[in-house]
């Protein structure tokens, strides 16, 4: 029988795009509030991030916070000491050394990426797991590579680059967590990939405003996945996250689609900075083995 002459065939097609309709329309309304819905351990870590908003917290304060938080204290020691921020100098002995040594705004980061990990890891998302594992190494490499063309070829904020380049698709995790609670596309986790590509974006724009994230980060991940005229020299914070980000594999491939159209472009853009893509490669490296 003709899959499109089976009512039960029908009946689920039809079902599945009503569910599809519901999740954009319930999360529409759920941001529309300010209203994010996210797991309890995302939500400590949040939490810790707006306790941290304040530039002249005391450093014994900073540390006394962040040791509420066993995970992230642990984290933030592995990462002053790693290559990416060690630079040669003494290990750091203690989480007041470690906190000296990354800065207020990195320990905020931080503590963002932790909670990304523990929602990639989280039952919830489990029947997505192939999407989250490989959304998760992107938004690694993502801001591993917006942090080295910040350095490299403008002089914004290297923890500012970064940060955007670890939240531009943040979009995409709210939909996948959110997806787990309506059965339909549980049943066929294939098809959120179609909608991801569609939504995630204006989503992430939202969302990322809901959550309190700084003006330039949100304004900095609007239409990042949307060709643009190549911008050279780069001058902004979106124009190198939207480069981090081909650099780092675009969504078409950590989505696994058939056809890219940004290929010509990633190929341009990575042949422009090929002297930039080992030191890429090895601070993503070194992001996944502490984060991952």
């Amino acid at each position: 029988m003709n899959p499109k002459q089976d009512p039960n065939a029908d009946k689920h097609g039809q079902a599945l795009s009503a569910q599809r309709f519901q999740m954009i329309k319930d999360i529409a309304d759920e941001l529309g509030k300010g209203d994010v819905v996210f797991p309890t351990s995302f939500d400590a870590a949040l939490r810790l991030r707006r306790e941290l908003q304040n530039p002249d917290l005391p450093l014994a304060r900073i540390s006394s916070i962040v040791s509420l938080e066993p995970l992230i204290a642990a984290k933030l020691l592995q990462l002053a000491n790693s290559a990416l921020y060690q630079a040669g100098g003494a290990p750091a002995q203690d989480l007041k050394a470690a906190i000296t040594r990354l800065g207020l705004n990195l320990v905020r980061t931080t503590a963002l990426a932790i909670a990304m990990r523990q929602l990639v890891r989280s039952r919830d998302v489990a029947i997505f797991n192939d999407l989250t594992v490989a959304l998760w190494t992107h938004s690694l490499k993502s801001a591993a590579a917006t942090r080295v063309l910040a350095r490299a070829h403008t002089r914004i904020n290297q923890d500012a680059a970064l940060l955007a380049g670890l939240v531009h698709d943040l979009g995409a995790f709210y939909m996948l967590y959110r997806a787990a609670q309506y059965p339909e596309l549980c049943a066929r986790p294939d098809s959120m990939r179609f909608l991801i590509m569609q939504w995630h974006e204006s989503i992430g724009v939202s969302l990322l405003g809901a959550l309190g994230m700084p003006e330039e980060i949100v304004d900095a991940t609007i239409d990042h996945d949307q060709l643009r005229p190549a911008p050279d020299p780069i001058r902004t914070l979106a124009d190198v996250v939207y480069i981090g980000s081909i650099l780092a594999g675009t969504d078409f491939e950590w989505l696994a689609q058939d056809v890219n159209p940004n290929a010509d472009e990633a190929e341009a853009f990575r042949k422009r900075f090929a002297d930039l893509l080992p030191e890429i490669d090895r601070d993503a490296q070194q992001m996944q083995t502490i984060f991952g």
